[in-house]
C-alpha cells in the first residue's frame, strides 16, 4: 500500500488507541486487582477482539451491518448490556485495607481473564465504529487486498499492545497508592461509572 497512506492509517490509529475507551481502563483495573504479569491474559483477549473486528469489517461485516440495521441493533444493545454488567461488577467489587498484593481468593482464572478481555473489545464502541466505517477507507480497491489487510491490521495490533503495555504499567504503579480501602472503593466506582458511560456511548452509536 501507498506508504503515505500508511503513515495516516498509523496516525489516526495511535490518537485513537490513546483516547478513552472501554478496552484500555480494563486493562488497568485487571493489572491493579490480578497483577501486570496476569492481566496479558486480559489483553489478549482484547487483542483476539480487535483482530476479529478488523477481519470480520475486512469480510464485509460493516457492509453487513449498514444494510440490516435490525442486526446492527441487536449487536448494540449486546454491547450496551455488558458494558452495564462491567460497570456494575465494578460497584459492587469487594475491596480491602492490604497492602496492595492481591488476595488468592480474588485471583481469577486465565481463562476468566482472557474471556473478560474478548467481551470487553467486542463491546467497544470505538472499536466497532472503527472497524466498520474507518479502516475500508484506507483499502485501496486498486491494490492486491490480502497485503494491505494484513499491513493495516498488524499495525493496528502493534499500536494496541503498546498502549495495552502503558496501561497495565500504569496499573501496577497505582496498586501501591490503591491499598487502603477507601481508594480502592473510589477507583473501583471511577471504573464502573466509565463503563456505564461506554455502554451509553455504544447506546447512542450509529453505523
Amino acid at each position: 500500500m501507498a506508504m503515505k497512506t500508511w503513515w495516516l492509517y498509523v496516525t489516526a490509529v495511535f490518537l485513537i488507541s490513546a483516547t478513552p475507551g472501554p478496552n484500555m481502563p480494563h486493562v488497568m483495573v485487571q493489572s491493579i486487582q490480578q497483577g501486570a504479569r496476569r492481566a496479558t491474559a486480559s489483553m489478549a483477549g482484547l487483542m483476539t477482539a480487535n483482530l476479529i473486528c478488523l477481519v470480520a469489517s475486512a469480510a464485509g461485516l460493516g457492509t453487513l451491518l449498514k444494510a440490516s440495521p435490525m442486526l446492527f441493533e441487536v449487536l448494540r444493545y449486546a454491547g450496551v448490556g455488558y458494558l452495564v454488567w462491567l460497570g456494575i461488577k465494578a460497584w459492587r467489587a469487594p475491596v480491602s485495607g492490604s497492602d496492595g498484593a492481591v488476595e488468592s481468593h480474588l485471583r481469577r482464572s486465565v481463562r476468566a481473564l482472557y474471556l473478560t478481555g474478548l467481551g470487553t473489545g467486542l463491546s467497544n464502541p470505538k472499536l466497532i465504529l472503527f472497524a466498520t466505517a474507518l479502516l475500508p477507507q484506507f483499502i485501496d480497491t486498486g491494490r492486491p487486498f490480502g497485503p494491505q489487510l494484513a499491513i493495516l491490521t498488524g499495525s493496528f495490533m502493534v499500536i494496541e499492545l503498546f498502549w495495552f503495555s502503558v496501561y497495565a504499567l500504569g496499573g501496577r504503579s497505582l496498586a501501591g497508592w490503591l491499598a487502603p480501602a477507601n481508594r480502592k472503593r473510589l477507583f473501583n466506582r471511577i471504573s464502573g461509572t466509565l463503563f456505564f458511560g461506554f455502554g451509553a456511548a455504544l447506546l447512542g452509536s450509529k453505523v
